[in-house]
């Protein structure tokens, strides 16, 4: 049976193995990445379409940040296919290849590295069978496009192949590096296995003949303390809590109910094995032994441990355990993610490097924490900039709806705008929304006679959809209350022009909250703490119509 402890010689032969590995690094047998410590920024560039990536998420300010933190390398996961005009061409969008060149700038200019990696990746299904001929496309363009750019531009093939036979994806990742090398000989070329970039099947990839090449592969090890409370898994983690790192049989959780019988219920059941630290520093010496052998750098892509559900101590010690036992191996690495539920931050979204660093977390990774100052909440007193050609700073752009579209960077926006939102199509309920980072105070502007104003358009008659706020929920019992506004043809006219909007905030009205069941309006909602903005097609679907927004204010 699995995870039995490890008997007393097998543990002596581990560490010597382990002494082995580190000896080979520290004499110099592997070689060195050309960058060392680094951070993924996940979910900017992983959207479904180019029309959908909030360029303004992201700044050259947190770019230099993150190099503050003593990191060298930042790893942009892309959703590449999608970024693409798709069969049979896979030509990239322009837009997107804009936003591309802006970010890789930004990194240049700070001598920063950048890793564009693709990052067309679910979970839950296969790396699809056609991918050569995809890939070729992609990078053919790509190689092409940064050619010529500084050697802090690094390309990485294919984030996690998976559900594709390894020595077949070893074979097509080896064409794609050819195909790189015949537009590109200089920019490092990231490879790893198949099997989501296993550390255990970095045996299974030949010795390629291209120079600069470093091998990847993504740490997780043991999964029942790293993903607890995941979603996205099989069988899904969501039940399971508090299991340690390290193993303390005292604080061992119970199985939980859905879990049993699963993979999920042996790890836990021989979790004393399997999460040892002996076992954690045995696992890393594979990738050790192939380096030394093969004499090429290796970089561990991704590490991380899920916030929600892990003890914020262990998280910490899991942290400080495999940075420390990779840097020894002489490996680079990338923790998943910045900013996320994975990230370094405290909470885990909505926060900033300058007020909300996880500081032990920041410690145990050997980075140099920011000086950080408290965020202090106070009222908006001076208007907010919403979407004026991009999302406003600390706004988070959303659409919900099968079916419609949502694009935020429409090119029929009136003068002098660049970016209009279009969005139209969708079924009842769908929407698109204006999230705020951090809730919002927005109280002095309603007692000041502050309007939301807008330009708008709609192409034909016999449509409506609302307007409104949304409060945040912040203690037991609160509802998400809606303060509301409905945009018909006595506001907009249904005559295909811009019209500009003004709505003030005092003469919008609370419409009830919607909280797993409806709830009537009972003049609770709060001006003082407000999460996002939100077009809704609230009252019927909008098949056949669209709607045109620009420079989108909270204004005197």
């Amino acid at each position: 049976m699995r995870n039995k402890l490890v008997p007393f010689f097998l543990s002596a032969l581990l560490l010597i193995v382990t002494a082995m590995a580190a000896g080979a690094a520290e004499s110099g047998a592997i070689p060195p990445a050309p960058f060392s410590r680094g951070v993924n920024l996940s979910g900017w560039f992983e959207v479904p379409s180019p029309r959908q990536i909030q360029f303004t998420r992201y700044s050259r300010k947190d770019f230099e940040n993150i190099q503050a933190l003593g990191c060298d390398v930042i790893r942009l996961p892309i959703n590449l296919k999608a970024m693409t005009s798709g069969s049979p061409d896979y030509t990239l969008d322009p837009l997107f290849l804009s936003f591309l060149d802006e970010v890789i700038g930004w990194a240049e200019e700070l001598g920063i590295y950048i890793i564009v990696d693709n990052h067309t990746f679910d979970p839950a299904i296969p790396t699809e069978k056609d991918v050569e001929k995809v890939l070729l496309k992609e990078w053919a363009q790509l190689a092409t496009r940064y050619r010529d750019r500084s050697d802090f531009v690094a390309f990485e093939v294919l984030n996690e192949p998976h559900g594709i036979d390894v020595v077949k994806w070893a074979k097509i990742q080896g064409r794609v590096v050819t195909a790189i090398r015949t537009i590109d000989a200089r920019h490092a070329i990231i490879v790893g296995a198949a099997n989501f970039n296993s550390y255990r099947d970095m045996a299974s990839l030949p010795a390629y003949p291209e120079k600069n090449l470093i091998y990847t592969f993504h740490f997780y090890d043991p999964m029942v303390f790293t993903h607890q409370g995941a979603s996205w898994t099989a069988p899904s983690l969501t039940t399971l809590s508090g299991v340690p790192f390290p193993p303390d049989s005292g604080r061992m959780p119970p199985v939980p109910a859905k879990l049993k019988g699963t993979w999920i219920e042996n790890d836990l059941t021989g979790y004393g094995a399997l999460a040892a630290p002996e076992r954690i520093e045995a696992a890393l010496d594979i990738p050790a032994r192939f380096a030394a052998e093969r004499k090429v750098p290796v970089f561990c892509g991704e590490l991380g441990v899920y916030i929600p559900n892990a003890p914020a101590s262990d998280r910490v010690a899991w942290h400080r355990l495999v940075r420390t036992a990779l840097e020894k191996r002489g490996f680079s690495w990338a923790i998943w993610d910045a900013y996320g539920y994975f990230g370094l931050l405290n909470p885990a979204q909505g926060g900033s490097l300058e007020h909300d660093l996880n500081l032990p977390l920041v410690a145990a990774l050997g980075l140099t924490a920011l000086a950080q100052t408290p965020f202090v909440p106070g009222p908006v007193t001076k208007g907010l900039d919403i979407y004026r050609d991009y999302p406003g700073e600390g706004i988070v752009t959303g659409s919900y709806g099968a079916k419609g579209s949502a694009d935020f960077y429409s090119s029929d926006a009136p003068a002098p705008r660049k970016y209009a939102l279009r969005w139209g199509g969708c079924d009842r309920y769908g929407n698109v929304t204006f999230g705020f980072a951090r809730p919002l105070d927005l109280s002095t502007l309603a007692e000041k006679g502050y309007a939301l104003e807008f330009l708008a358009r709609v192409d034909k008659p016999g449509s409506a959809i609302e307007i409104r706020f949304r409060s945040t929920v912040s203690a037991s019992g609160e509802k998400p209350w809606r303060m509301s506004r409905t945009l018909d043809e006595s506001l907009l006219p249904a005559d295909g022009t811009w019209h500009r909007i003004r709505i003030p905030l005092s003469e919008m009205r609370e419409t009830g909250a919607w909280d797993n069941a409806w709830f009537e309006p009972a003049g609770l909602f709060s001006w003082k703490k407000v999460s996002v903005l939100e077009f809704v097609a609230e009252g019927q679907a909008l098949a056949g119509f669209e709607y045109s927004f620009a420079d989108i204010a909270i204004v005197k």
